[in-house]
């Protein structure tokens, strides 16, 4: 299993190939992109040689070496394998995008995009950093990511921090089921969204589907023992879900798309702050009902 391609609001992360090395290399050439490593990657022998290294990768089913494309080019790599650094052959995540690109929050949403697939898609239990002492750009990034600081140590030649990403597992949900009166309107509606949100389908049977994300699942069912022909959100009982979503400018992108896959909008008029000024969010609710809120991680930006 190749490492799968992951899309965000304005990226989308595929495997590295053969055909890229000239992409990379050019990435590469700037020499701001090695201050942090004990190698010079400018020299394009140690580009392409470190390309060379990369391909060779063999490793963890969905786990290995991505390009980050933005709009069809090439801005920087990524990746998730084991640790040759570490003890026990941990996952480790790395980011880098071009200095072009810098201050973007480029490289947070691309490693954003690893990390999830690392923590969700594959379940590992914790996904492990290394960025050198002195990388505050990167440190800033994988604190906004919700890596944990546990230490420093000498690691590829020279010192860096050792940062860790936890799975929360305990108290997180199993699974959330929706009985819902018309199946395929459900699918439509709610199976686009979960899509868009990582989330992929689990398990299917003639009166339900599900989709999973890490060890969590979502079942839409249209049971032969509900008790009504339809749901009341204002009725006791389930009022909404809430999902995160990455950032602002995922939010605003999935309300715009929304109408066209069965949803349409609540509290426009208050939109993207229905929910109060440090809480960016979008409400939608769908034909049959079910109200869905999805809230941004990133922040308001500052007043």
């Amino acid at each position: 299993m190749t490492p799968p391609t992951l899309t965000t609001a304005r990226l989308e992360l595929r495997q590295l190939v053969e055909a890229d090395r000239e992409a990379v290399v050019k990435v590469f050439s700037d020499p701001e992109m090695s201050r942090f490593f004990a190698a010079d990657f400018s020299d394009p022998a140690a580009a392409s040689a470190m390309v060379d290294r990369r391909l060779a990768y063999r490793g963890p089913a969905g786990q290995g070496h991505w390009v980050i494309e933005r709009d069809g080019e090439v801005i920087g790599v990524a990746h998730l394998r084991p640790s040759s650094e570490l003890p026990g052959g941990v996952a480790e995540l790395g980011y880098y995008v071009a200095s072009a690109y810098a201050g973007q929050g480029l490289a947070t949403e691309a490693a954003r995009a690893v990390l999830g697939h690392g923590l969700d898609a594959l379940g590992l239990p914790a996904v492990w950093a290394l960025v050198h002492e002195n990388n505050a750009a990167s440190r800033k990034v994988a604190a906004r990511l919700g890596f944990l600081d546990v230490g420093s140590g000498i690691h590829y030649g020279d010192l860096h921090r050792v940062l860790v990403a936890l799975a929360p597992v305990p108290g997180r949900p199993h699974h959330i089921e929706l009985w819902v009166p018309d199946l395929a309107e459900a699918e439509r509606s709610w199976g686009w969204l979960l899509g868009e949100l990582g989330w992929r389908e689990f398990q299917r049977w003639p009166a339900g589907v599900s989709w999973r994300l890490g060890g969590t699942y979502v079942v839409v069912e249209a049971s032969p023992a509900m008790s009504a022909p339809e749901h009341e959100r204002t009725r006791p009982g389930l009022n909404h879900l809430a999902l995160h979503v990455g950032t602002r400018a995922q939010v605003d992108a999935l309300a715009e798309q929304a109408a066209g896959h069965g949803w349409r909008p609540l509290f426009g008029d208050r939109y993207p702050y229905a929910g109060g000024e440090a809480h960016y969010a979008a409400y939608l609710e769908n034909d049959a009902g079910f109200e869905v809120e999805l809230v941004a991680l990133e922040g308001p930006p500052a007043h």
